[in-house]
C-alpha cells in the first residue's frame, strides 16, 4: 500500500492561483496518479490524471486552467490551478490508480 498526503489548499480570491501537492509515502509510479474533488452536497468528481503513458487528461470544467504534473524524484504529483473560480471550491483528493489509495484531502476555497 501507499499513503498519500495532500497539501497546498487554502482560501483565495477568484482569478488567483494555487498549487496542490500530493506526496507518496514511498516510491511509486507518478505517471498513474490523479486528482478528484468534492464540493459540499455533491459527488466526488474527476479533475485530472496522468496516465501510464504520461498523457494528461482533464475534466471539462478545468481544462485550460489546471495542470497536473509529477516529480518522480520526490514521489510527488502536483496540481497547478490558475484562474480559480468560486465553483472550484471543494476538498481536493489525490488518488493512486495502482493501489487504489486516496489522500485525506485538502480544502480549496475560492471567494468571489
Amino acid at each position: 500500500q501507499v499513503q498519500l498526503v495532500e497539501s497546498g489548499g487554502g482560501l483565495v480570491q477568484a482569478g488567483e492561483s494555487l498549487r496542490l501537492s500530493c506526496a507518496a509515502s514511498r516510491s511509486i509510479n507518478i505517471n498513474h496518479m490523479g486528482w478528484f474533488r468534492q464540493a459540499p452536497g455533491k459527488q466526488r468528481e474527476f479533475v485530472a490524471r496522468i496516465t501510464n503513458t504520461g498523457i494528461t487528461d482533464y475534466g471539462d470544467s478545468v481544462k485550460g486552467r489546471f495542470t497536473i504534473f509529477g516529480d518522480n524524484a520526490k514521489n510527488t504529483v502536483y496540481l497547478q490551478m490558475n484562474s480559480l473560480k468560486p465553483e472550484d471550491t471543494a476538498v481536493y483528493y489525490c488518488f493512486n490508480y495502482d493501489f487504489g489509495s486516496w489522500g485525506q484531502g485538502t480544502q480549496v476555497t475560492v471567494s468571489s
